[in-house]
């Protein structure tokens, strides 16, 4: 995987740097890694992730787990 920049907290990544980094984050979403994930490795916020991968135009995943639903017995 490429190494992405390390960003300020406030720190702007504008045109073809973005558009790189996107790209880069938008790979990974694609190969099975979740925000969370991504998150952690790149230290950027949950926020700045999300907002890259729309400009990726990412189609986003559903979320995982059960959502306070009861789960299906097995028969």
């Amino acid at each position: 995987m490429t190494k992405t920049p390390d960003l300020a907290r406030n720190q702007r990544v504008t045109g073809a740097e973005r558009e790189k980094l996107s790209g880069e984050l938008l790979k990974r979403y694609q190969k099975g890694a979740s925000i969370r994930e991504i998150c952690a490795d790149t230290g950027y916020s949950i926020g700045r992730v999300r907002r890259l991968l729309v400009d990726a135009g990412v189609e986003f995943r559903g979320r995982g787990g059960t959502h306070g639903r009861a789960r299906k017995k097995a028969e």
